[in-house]
Parts: C-alpha cells; sequence; structure tokens
C-alpha cells in the first residue's frame, strides 16, 4: 500500500515537472524575436538571460574563471560551479540594482576580492559564497545584506567588526570550516541586531560560542567538541526555539540543573553526545532528540516537567506539557516505554526507543 502511495506521488511530480518544463520550452519557441533581441542584446555570450526572467542572468556551470559585465537590469545573478578566482567592482560597475549573487562552488580567495567590490553593492541582500577557498569572512560587505551562506570553506578568522554594520542581517551560515573558540570573541556578532538564524555547526568549538546576538531564534551548533554549557548561557538569547547540538562531548556533567528548562525552546536536539540520563526539560518543549547517548533507564516522575499527580488532575483541558516527539533510539533503554511517560506527557504522538 505504501509502495503503491509512494509510486502514484513520484508519477505525479514527474508529470508535473515535465508539464513545467513543456510550458517554459513553449515560451521561449513562441517569443516574438525582436522581444528576444530586446533581452539579448547586452547578454554576455557566456551566459543564460532568459526573455520571460528579464531580471535573472544565468552563467552558472559555464567554466568561467572570470565574471562578465554584468547588465544594469540585473537584480538576480547566477555564477556557481564555475572556476572563478577574482571579484572585482569592474564587471558591477553598472549593476546597481543586484539583490541576489550566487557564487558557490568556484575558487574565490580573500586575496582574489577587490577591497570595496561587495560593499558597493548597496542593494544586495543575498550573498552565497559556499564552497570557495575563504580563509576568513570577506570585508567589508553590503549593508543592507539580509542573508550571508559562507558554509564550507576554510575560514579561521572573523574580522573584528566585519558584522557590525549588518543590521539587516536575519541568516548568518559558517558552518563547515575551520573555526576555533579564539575566533569567536564577546564582539564577534556585535552588530547583528536582527539576526534569526547562526549555524556554527561542523566547526572546531570546544565551548559555546560568546555573545550570540539576542533575537536568535535558531542556533546550530552540531558536529563540534562541546563539552559544556555555561549557567544561564540561555538567559542571553531569550526567543531561541530551534537548538542542535549533536554530535558533541556533553555529559550530564556539563549540564547545569536547569540548563535546558528554558521556556523559548520548542526543538531541542542532543543525539550522540555522551549523556546517561534525560536533562530536566521546560514544560513549552515540544521535540526532544536524545538518541545515541548512553541513557540506559527513563523515569517518568523525574522527568516530568510538572509533577505526575499534576499531570492526572489536568487531564486533556489544564496547561500540559507539549512534548510530541522524543527520540531515545542508540541507547540502552529496554522497552516497553513506562506508562507514567504516557500520563506526563499527553500530547506524545511519536516515542523511538
Amino acid at each position: 500500500m505504501t509502495l503503491k502511495v509512494y509510486t502514484s506521488l513520484l508519477l505525479s511530480l514527474l508529470a508535473a515537472n515535465s508539464a513545467w518544463t513543456r510550458t517554459v520550452r513553449q515560451a521561449y519557441e513562441e517569443l516574438d524575436p525582436e522581444h528576444w533581441s530586446h533581452y539579448t542584446s547586452e547578454c554576455p555570450r557566456e551566459c543564460f538571460c532568459p526573455p520571460s526572467f528579464p531580471n535573472a542572468l544565468y552563467c552558472d556551470n559555464k567554466g568561467l574563471k572570470e565574471i562578465p559585465p554584468i547588465p544594469a537590469r540585473i537584480w538576480y545573478l547566477y555564477l556557481q560551479n564555475n572556476l572563478i578566482e577574482t571579484l572585482s567592482e569592474k564587471p558591477f560597475a553598472n549593476a546597481t540594482h543586484l539583490r541576489w549573487i550566487n557564487l558557490n562552488k568556484n575558487k574565490l580567495t580573500n586575496g582574489g576580492i577587490e577591497s570595496g567590490a561587495l560593499s558597493k553593492l548597496k542593494r544586495l541582500l543575498y550573498l552565497f559564497l559556499e564552497d570557495n577557498q575563504l580563509e576568513e569572512v570577506p570585508a567589508p560587505l553590503p549593508v543592507g545584506l539580509e542573508q550571508l551562506r559562507l558554509a564550507r570553506n576554510k575560514i579561521s578568522r572573523i574580522p573584528e567588526g566585519v558584522f557590525s554594520n549588518l543590521a539587516n542581517l536575519t541568516m548568518l551560515d559558517l558552518h563547515q570550516n575551520s573555526l576555533l573558540d579564539s575566533a569567536l570573541q564577546s564582539d564577534t556578532f556585535r552588530g547583528l541586531s536582527n539576526l534569526m538564524q547562526l549555524n556554527i555547526a561542523k566547526n572546531s568549538l570546544k565551548k559555546m560560542p560568546l555573545s550570540i546576538p539576542a533575537n536568535t531564534l535558531q542556533l546550530f551548533l552540531d558536529n563540534n567538541s562541546i563539552e559544556v554549557i555555561p549557567e544561564d548561557y540561555f538567559s542571553a538569547i531569550p526567543k531561541v526555539t530551534f537548538l542542535r547540538l549533536n554530535y558533541n562531548k556533553l555529559s550530564d556533567n556539563g549540564i547545569p540543573p536547569n540548563g535546558f528548562n528554558v521556556s523559548s525552546i520548542l526543538d531541542l536536539q542532543l543525539s550522540h553526545n555522551q549523556l546517561t540520563k534525560i536533562p530536566p526539560i521546560n514544560a513549552h518543549l515540544e521535540h526532544l532528540h536524545l538518541d545515541h547517548n548512553k541513557i540506559k533507564s527513563v523515569n517518568g516522575t523525574q522527568i516530568c516537567p510538572v509533577s505526575i499527580a499534576l499531570a492526572e488532575d489536568y487531564g486533556y483541558h489544564g496547561n500540559l506539557p507539549r512534548l510530541r516527539y522524543l527520540r531515545l533510539d542508540g541507547n540502552e533503554i529496554q522497552p516497553p516505554i513506562p506508562l507514567d511517560i504516557m500520563v506526563c506527557f499527553r500530547l506524545l504522538q511519536a516515542v523511538i526507543i
């Protein structure tokens, strides 16, 4: 039955994709030649300028070693999967309306980025520089940026004040670089007053980073070597909702008594650590990932955010703990699920042991 459903879904998706492809192809084939020439006259010969999307320029997967001159009308620039080593002001001289640049999977180094080449793009909102050869966060950056993606580079240094003027930045992705604790100083993220997502996963951190921006909602720290959560660490980021600490070195002794008893956290991921017991959680928590630790048993009375007696009295009408998903596989816990777990967490929809 499941196979039939998946097969039907796959066929539907393929049919939809085929229909979309035909529609786009027909749009190009039926285009008036004069209309086509209007949009291709300024188009760099190495690139593709779709007449149905006149603000976009596709120069991806072309083997380019340098950026061609960008027409003034372009908002969205796709340069990923090339061999580009340098980034200078010259190609962007007329491109004053650029909102989006994708330079993923090139060969950019910090030495290849001309000073001021990026900061002069005053209207740029999204900058993608993943999978390059950067050793530090490039500076200066456009002050209007909303997303900065720097994953999978060689970044080990964040220049002082590089983020100080980026008040509009909502997402900063630094995962899979070479950051040590020493690279994250108390003022590193100063200026990021509207940051909502910070990804520092897959680096070489041993400590929780200092001075995370107060408005951060999503904090991703997977695949580091973090051993300790400082006392009251999350009081400085009172809005944090999604917290990922999978694949670290957290033990019971490294977590304060109420380290994760934080009302703002709805999704807490602590998989692949060294915990032997479930840490105290808040009644607002909805998803808890504790798989692949060293937990041997689960006591619902101990981990329930309210007393079991109160949980029984509340029935389905009180302020019940909100936990809906609990993952405990990869530990040393033997089924069945203790009854007091079900009594406490009345909203549980899935328990994996």
